[in-house]
């Protein structure tokens, strides 16, 4: 063989795989290797109001003191792309409830921590439809000893695909 002959060897299988290199990507990011990919998105619970400009799935009591009593705060949460089902509600901590209200004013809960209530449940939440998440939270609940900062999770495992499990936190400087 001559190297115009080489030289052309390699030209063609240069290209040759750069066009196999495109291929692979643009297979790899298109829908043509996935019918589940054509179709809409799938239902979420997301969190639709803001708290004064804040994280709308986090909030700060800032510091409170035991004998004050429980604080409470609410998460607002709607039903995007799809009805959703919440099938579990669960606390991260014994010091902490949640309750759902429905938009017909129906309260579902006290839900708990796993292990001391059933986090068990079956809200049906339309397409387009809000609901409120209250977390009440009780910081003389860990005793003289509990004092300091406090950060828990309130948990709603759903049946969305994409996301199916919703996380509310809060925290606050629990003093005597």
């Amino acid at each position: 063989m001559n190297t115009q002959n080489i030289q052309h060897i390699l030209i063609v299988a240069g290209i040759g795989i750069a066009l196999l290199a495109v291929g692979g990507a643009w297979f790899a990011s298109s829908d043509a290797g996935s019918s589940a990919a054509a179709l809409p998105s799938e239902g979420a619970l997301v969190a639709s109001v803001g708290n004064g400009g804040a994280s709308p799935t986090h909030w700060d009591f800032g510091t409170i003191a035991m004998g004050d009593g429980k604080v409470s705060h609410e998460f607002s949460l709607a039903a995007v792309n799809a009805p959703v089902r919440i099938q579990k509600i669960y606390t991260s901590c014994m010091c902490t409830e949640a309750s759902v209200r429905l938009q017909s004013g129906k309260v579902m809960g006290p839900f708990g921590m796993t292990g001391h209530q059933s986090p068990w449940t079956d809200i049906a939440v339309p397409e387009g439809e809000t609901v409120i998440v209250t977390a009440t939270f009780d910081p003389a609940a860990h005793g003289p000893s509990g004092v300091g900062l406090a950060r828990r999770s309130v948990y709603l495992e759903t049946n969305a695909p994409e996301s199916p499990q919703v996380e509310l936190t809060f925290e606050a400087v629990v003093t005597r």
